[in-house]
């Protein structure tokens, strides 16, 4: 449907959704950099079809939500030795506010309580929502994510470089190193580069804004551990991970689902921090079981 918005926690949420508003809410938290559109049209319209009603939104600081500036002086990679040498850093915002703006748009939609997906960035976006909001959360489901632990989902020094590499401001020189990007980091098997080129093309032409990845990633630095907030969560969870993932290696699934009391761990062989339709039809059974067992429990 088209798009639409609404003030959440002070700033701008751009969202859309899909299905009845009488089904049981489910809202899909997209990762660093990425719009909402990163969640497929089909993917939503098959969670639809088993009876969940669909949310997906830009997160600030990319798509059509609010953007943060920069400071004038501002060097990501001084920043970034900063924290590495023990140093605070002035951020725009952690992922707490990032949470608290996912809770505003429930309200704002009049849902109470939802079943919480999570990818990536988004994933950890959903964790804070479990932990900040336990009352909201019907089931948690964390995709390709991490706890925050130091020891645990870093990248590989191979793919590193894609989360400091700027981002040109020319269209097509933009798609070509984000499609390579993507090649890198995706599932081997299954990486298609005309649906990537397709993609990264139409995120660039809805909104062009390097600074919110800046911004986001020291959200990510800066909010530190979740790992003693997840022991503590009552609600049902699943952590969904590839096998093969670069860019937050299994290591940050499986420390997920130790931590969090009863989570179910699913990996998938040959999956790489991307998620292809190969693996949707396991992925949405998943999340269906999850919330049939979340009802069951009610």
């Amino acid at each position: 449907m088209a798009g639409m918005h609404t003030l959440s926690n002070g700033v701008e949420i751009e969202y859309e959704t899909f299905g009845d508003p009488t089904d049981p809410a489910l809202l899909m938290v997209m990762g660093l950099g990425a719009q909402l559109i990163a969640w497929d049209v089909e993917f939503a319209a098959s969670l639809v079809d088993r009876g969940f009603f669909v949310i997906r939104f830009d997160n600030r600081d990319v798509g059509l939500s609010t953007k943060f500036a920069a400071a004038d002086d501002f060097d990501l990679s001084t920043e970034i030795m900063k924290l590495m040498s023990g140093e605070s850093v002035t951020v725009p915002y952690h992922l707490s506010d990032m949470a608290a703006d996912a809770m505003g748009l429930l309200d704002h939609l009049g849902i109470n309580r939802a079943h919480v997906v999570g990818a990536s960035m988004g994933g950890m976006i959903a964790q804070q929502i479990a932990i900040d909001f336990p009352d909201r959360v019907l089931s948690l489901t964390s995709i390709m994510s991490t706890t925050g632990d130091p020891d645990v989902g870093q990248a590989t020094p191979e793919v590193l470089p894609i989360l400091m590499q700027p981002a040109p401001s020319d269209r097509d020189a933009f798609i070509a190193q984000a499609v390579e990007s993507s090649r890198l980091i995706s599932s081997p098997d299954h990486f298609d580069e005309s649906v990537a080129v397709k993609r990264v093309g139409e995120s660039y032409d809805r909104c062009f804004y390097p600074q919110g990845i800046i911004n986001q990633i020291l959200a990510i630095a800066t909010s530190g551990s979740r790992s003693a907030g997840l022991r503590k969560l009552t609600i049902n969870a699943l952590v969904i991970h590839g096998e093969v993932d670069p860019l937050i290696p299994l290591s940050g699934g499986e420390r997920t689902a130790e931590v969090i009391p009863s989570a179910e761990l699913i990996v998938f062989e040959g999956m790489g921090h991307d998620l292809p339709p190969f693996f949707w039809p396991a992925t949405i059974e998943a999340i269906t079981s999850l919330a049939a067992r979340t009802s069951a429990v009610a």
